[in-house]
């Protein structure tokens, strides 16, 4: 399947927020998974049902720090949506935080080549949209450029050097069976995403963006890191 990619634009995803109702529970679950320094939280009731049309994946080296981190999170209160099962593509798992947020641990490995670490190699926002190819082009508009792209598949995006995370783009409906869940939801994403564009946005399918300088540390009103 074709693969194509654009170097031309400078904005990129530089943080990720996660709206949450307790934010102390979440910051725990956050250092216990060892994402502290990769998402942001801030305190949210706002009204969400089902699917919120997101994940965030890690990547890692080896199935032992898959069942690792996965056990971390079940241990700080996740619950196991895919327990960690080999597959065509390698072994990974998915746990649903006590927040909400849906997590997927994987790796491309299928044999263990040493033991259990807790690195993590890549963290990846995946969101569920209705249509890629509509999705990705509303994104190079806004300035991001695309690293790899399949069809109407699936899409990612180039990062910049300071992210800590990467953003890709996938079928909701797909996304939702990977994940072992009902593809129906309704009411907020309860994400927010960091840009380094000059104005804040919204995306076809509801993602809200805003400028990554708003998420500065500051007194009650914005989020901290976890």
């Amino acid at each position: 399947m074709a693969i194509t990619t654009s170097t031309a634009s400078h904005t990129f995803l530089a943080s990720v927020t996660l709206e949450v109702a307790d934010p102390e529970a979440a910051r725990r679950f956050c250092a216990a998974l060892g994402v502290d320094t990769r998402v942001r939280l801030r305190a949210s009731e706002a009204h969400s049902t089902g699917f919120r049309g997101f994940t965030l994946a890690l990547t890692v080296s080896r199935p032992a720090t898959v069942d690792s981190l996965i056990g971390a999170a079940t241990d700080a209160g996740a619950t196991v949506l895919k327990p960690a099962a080999k597959s065509l593509w390698g072994y990974g798992g998915v746990v649903q935080a006590p927040d909400g947020t849906i997590w997927k641990v994987a790796t491309s490995a299928k044999k263990d080549t040493g033991p259990a670490t807790r690195e993590i190699d890549e963290m990846v926002v995946l969101l569920g949209v209705e249509d890629v190819k509509a999705s990705k082009e509303f994104y190079v508009g806004q300035g991001l450029s695309v690293a790899k792209s399949f069809g109407g598949k699936y899409a990612e995006f180039t990062s910049g050097e300071s992210s800590p995370v990467k953003l890709a783009l996938y079928k909701r409906r797909g996304l939702a069976k990977d994940l072992g869940v009902p593809a129906d939801g309704a009411g907020s994403h309860r994400l927010v995403l960091g840009t380094t564009a000059a104005a804040p946005f919204t995306d076809p399918d509801g993602f809200v963006w805003e400028a990554a300088g708003s998420l500065a540390p500051a007194p009650s009103t914005t989020p901290a890191s976890c």
